[in-house]
């Protein structure tokens, strides 16, 4: 009979195999790493604001002027606007990729290709949905994936939170400025319109993209609410010139906003929640 104390003998591993699989397990970590960007170049602030989301800052080499959240991204290099990049100095900075967005100009996108240079574009999303799609799209991309999954869950569950919780309330006629010569208003057929609509809003902006508008359609459209994105002196010049406007709803209850326009025209899934928030204050200040 056996003794049930007995240990179990435990096969040794030699120094060779031990010496293999170590190999072998290193092999494949510096495998992945090798397929992860290590020189990432931003054109766009709301990608250059994903990255730091997703703490690859370090691998952030360059961004535009306008990538100036977080602060230090304003110490990164600058390669020129989202428009006007310098291709020289994107190529002389040897990027692994370069991540461009629907405003980058198209031909520079092809020189930096001709050149070699791996370019991804990120399309303007429509909405909160497509916010987060190319967020997770992202993560993948600078070996971020699980991280991305952790951060879209927990901005999914606080909008759907704040849906919830504004679904029975009233919904004020709202109108978003984002342009002053010409007038530009938030269209139907933008995510700003999704911002309105999950905060118990009515999008009085015009349908389709295109968000030209006139001082006169917004008197008859009569808005409860207004509000202007920041453009420096220009957003507070904005605001007096409508507080002449006395029948407008909005100007008539002191409803006139300014939000910077960072927050409304660059989000990320989680600053898309926080703006939200503060839109649901402007909409429902009762609640």
């Amino acid at each position: 009979m056996k003794n049930p104390k007995s240990k179990i003998p435990i096969p040794k591993l030699s120094i060779a195999k031990i010496g293999i699989i170590v190999f072998l397990f290193t092999a494949q970590l510096l495998f992945a790493q090798a397929d992860v960007p290590q020189r990432i170049i931003s054109l766009g602030p709301s990608i250059t604001k994903a990255l730091y989301l997703l703490r690859v800052q370090e691998k952030l080499i360059a961004n535009t002027v306008y990538c100036v959240y977080p602060p230090e991204a304003k110490m990164k290099e600058k390669i020129g606007t989202a428009q006007k990049v310098n291709i020289e100095k994107v190529f002389n900075l040897k990027p692994d990729l370069v991540l461009a967005t629907s405003l980058t100009n198209p031909k520079a996108k092809e020189k930096l290709k001709n050149l070699g240079i791996k370019v991804i574009t990120f399309p303007a999303p429509r909405d909160f949905s497509q916010i987060c799609e190319q967020f997770l799209e992202l993560g993948k991309l600078v070996g971020k994936e699980e991280e991305a999954e952790k951060i879209v869950k927990g901005a999914r569950y606080k909008a759907t939170s704040i849906k919830k919780k504004v679904k029975d309330l009233s919904k004020p006629k709202v109108l978003v400025q984002v342009g002053a010569k010409p007038l530009w208003v938030a269209p139907k057929d933008s995510f700003i319109n999704n911002f309105i609509e999950i905060a118990g809003g009515i999008n009085v902006g015009p349908s389709g993209k295109n968000g030209l508008y006139s001082r006169e359609e917004v008197l008859k459209r009569n808005p409860d609410v207004i509000i202007i994105t920041t453009m420096g002196i220009v957003g507070k010049e904005e605001k007096k010139i409508w507080q002449k406007y006395k029948t407008i709803n909005a100007v008539r209850n002191n409803r006139i906003y300014i939000v910077d326009s960072d927050k409304l025209c660059s989000p990320t899934p989680v600053s898309f929640v926080e703006t939200l928030e503060e839109m649901v204050n402007i909409l429902h200040p009762h609640i």
